[in-house]
């Protein structure tokens, strides 16, 4: 891939990822539903992915400003945060953007719905993950390799 194209890229940052799946899952749920999983009161369980989601990037926010690391993708980290959400999940915030996904699909009740959220996590790990795993590689070298070692990348 050129420069120019990676650049290009790297201006769509997670957010607009986040509210192109959103757009999309509405889509697929009024225009192809293909079937209905949950009826309602059912469907309320997304509630739960949902609020976790949102929790999870706030406090993986927290985290981030707390030692003055940029939330931005691709910039470069001030520290290497091991604790909070960093000891469950290498990309809390990634992650808790899948569960928002997923918490609205459920809450829609429809098969449709649903396809976006592997593909939200697809997108983040090719345009996110590889490249900010390998940068954070060549900064923080062995100390990397043993928190990538006991901690997994998602869940």
């Amino acid at each position: 891939m050129d420069r120019a194209s990676k650049s290009n890229r790297r201006k769509k940052m997670p957010p607009t990822y986040l509210l192109g799946a959103m757009v999309l899952m509405a889509a697929l749920h009024f225009l192809l539903p293909l079937a209905r999983m949950l009826r309602w009161p059912l469907c309320a369980v997304g509630l739960t992915p949902l609020a976790a989601g949102v929790i999870l990037n706030l406090w993986a926010d927290r985290d981030f400003k707390r030692i003055g690391n940029p939330v931005k993708p691709f910039e470069e980290s001030t520290g290497l945060i091991t604790d909070g959400t960093f000891r469950v999940s290498r990309h809390p915030m990634y992650l808790g953007m899948a569960l928002i996904l997923l918490g609205m699909a459920l809450l829609m009740g429809s098969v449709g719905a649903l396809l976006p959220v592997p593909l939200f996590l697809l997108v983040m790990e090719k345009a996110f993950v590889v490249e900010e795993e390998r940068m954070l590689a060549r900064q923080f070298g062995d100390y990397w390799k043993r928190y990538r070692a006991g901690t997994r990348r998602w869940l």
